[in-house]
């Protein structure tokens, strides 16, 4: 129907997921929020044999998918669960190691971490404490499972050449009022001013046209597109002259709102919207450097960097603990408890096939809403990047909860509230 495609439409211009105030930064450029999770991927580059199929797929999923939401509440075994037989859980006990190693573990984990058994004891030892809750949108409609992940660029650490974008640490003129604004103090000296005598801080175009922030760079990116993209990513690894990996992760922010440049270049006529995607947005920049800088200056939001530890964990999250690839989740803290285990079926982005595993709650995003909303971190890399980008994928999600306590208010399906 004409109306129902504008309404997709206009959904999936909302594709930017906006930064989260306080936490790490991770939202797509062309993400997607709480769009009509059976909305195919339009920039999909497979055969037409292929598109058909995965079309198909999908519907076919989707379908299910939606069939299967409105069943009745209640919980059930994790045995009963469509592919709990056949996930092998690999990488699950490292990532519930990580949050038992926080000082104060999230609940319901201080009495279960002390005897969180090895990987190969980890199945049935789930199975005997945990029980599945189905968590449900209040429209009965499925849920919806989207990805993130941890980008790898090139730069040095001293400027090379007219073409490269810096990334800033926080700088010091940056104050924050007594509601979290972000502020410009007017100089070092007067940091103390009262909060309701000093202006916002800068907007992008305000601090890319006037080098508000000369001498304060981190690292040098040799693509500015790229150095947008980790604004929007809010972590990544910048591969140096020498090949050594300097990882960069979100600070802060200058407190001006997010706007997602897909939506700017719909309005421009250059891209159509069901094409706006992050591979899409970087095509189009990179073939209109003469107007790249106009578009990406309407986001008026500017990220500031922090070097963080090297090594081969994930990025942090705003659980405090380095993700875990394909099983750490951005979840909303007000329907999903931080740290909770999960399980979700759903479908693969690249191939629809069935999609179904366990995973943690060890993030949020402020775009990441509702309690069949996920966001999964798939990783670091190019292959990482390419199927985070593709992942809209419709889901049904179940909280693994602990036999003898109580489900969280929040996770209750909407019958039991």
């Amino acid at each position: 129907m004409p109306g129902d495609r504008s309404r997709r439409a206009s959904l999936l211009l909302a594709a930017h997921r906006p930064p989260d105030q306080e936490q790490q930064q991770r939202q797509h450029a062309a993400g997607f929020g709480e769009q009509d999770p059976g909305l195919v991927h339009a920039a999909d580059s497979s055969p037409p044999h292929r598109r058909s199929a995965r079309a198909a797929l999908a519907a076919l999923s989707l379908a299910a998918l939606a069939a299967c939401a409105t069943a009745q509440p209640g919980p059930r075994s994790l045995d009963r669960l469509p592919g709990w037989q056949e996930d092998d859980l690999a990488g699950l006990r490292s990532a519930l190691a990580r949050q038992c190693a926080l000082p104060r573990p999230p609940e319901p984990w201080p009495a279960l971490c002390p005897g969180l058994p090895p990987p190969e004891a980890l199945k049935p030892w789930l199975a005997e404490r945990f029980e599945a809750w189905p968590l449900a949108r209040d429209d009965g409609r499925a849920g919806l499972l989207t990805g993130y992940y941890e980008p790898v660029t090139t730069g040095s650490r001293a400027r090379e050449h007219a073409g490269q974008a810096p990334l800033y640490r926080p700088p010091a003129d940056l104050v924050r009022g007594p509601d979290g604004a972000r502020l410009q103090a007017p100089s070092a000296g007067e940091r103390n001013a009262p909060a309701s005598t000093l202006p916002p801080y800068p907007s992008r175009a305000e601090i890319e046209t006037r080098r508000l922030l000369d001498g304060q760079e981190l690292v040098w990116l040799d693509d500015p597109v790229e150095a947008f993209f980790l604004h929007v990513q809010g972590s990544g690894r910048v591969r140096l002259r020498d090949g050594s990996l300097l990882r960069v992760g979100f600070a802060d922010h200058n407190g001006q709102p997010y706007f997602p440049i897909g939506r700017e270049l719909v309005a421009r006529g250059a891209l159509p919207p069901e094409a706006v995607d992050a591979g899409a947005i970087k095509a189009w920049l990179r073939a209109h450097p003469g107007e790249a800088d106009a578009v990406m200056r309407t986001n008026r939001r500017y990220v500031f960097f922090r070097e963080l530890p090297g090594g081969d964990d994930g990025p942090p999250g705003a659980l405090g603990v380095p993700l875990t690839p394909m099983r750490s989740v951005a979840t909303d803290p007000v329907r999903v408890p931080p740290g909770a285990l999960l399980f979700i079926d759903s479908t693969r982005p690249d191939d629809a096939r069935p999609w179904r595993r366990a995973v943690v709650s060890q993030d949020r995003g402020a775009a990441i809403t509702g309690a069949v909303r996920a966001d999964l971190f798939w990783g670091t890399g190019d292959e990482a990047g390419r199927l985070a980008g593709l992942a809209k994928q419709p889901m049904r999600m179940w909280l693994l909860w602990p036999r003898n306590l109580p489900v969280p208010p929040g996770a209750r399906p909407p019958a039991l509230r």
